[in-house]
């Protein structure tokens, strides 16, 4: 069994409303050094099977199509363990 880690961000230039609220909220905590904050998501993924570059190449077509917005998104895959 495989285990993959995505994680999906806010390209570069794409407006981050909840980031923006959140290091608001940071700074009236008094964490005044905060310049930004970007929120993400990070996914688990299970997968039957060991073949790394065949689970690769499918995680990437997952993400590609449901679990991000390449529109807007940018995302990394990495397989974690194997075991």
């Amino acid at each position: 069994m495989l285990k993959a880690n995505i994680y999906v961000t806010l390209k570069d230039g794409v407006l981050d409303p909840q980031g923006e609220a959140v290091k608001k909220s940071l700074k009236v905590l008094d964490y005044g050094q905060v310049n930004q904050v970007r929120i993400g998501k990070f996914i688990e993924v299970w997968l039957e099977g060991k073949d790394q570059a065949a689970a690769l190449k499918e995680l990437e077509e997952m993400s590609d199509k449901l679990l991000a917005n390449p529109v807007i998104e940018d995302y990394r895959v990495e397989i974690v363990e194997v075991y």
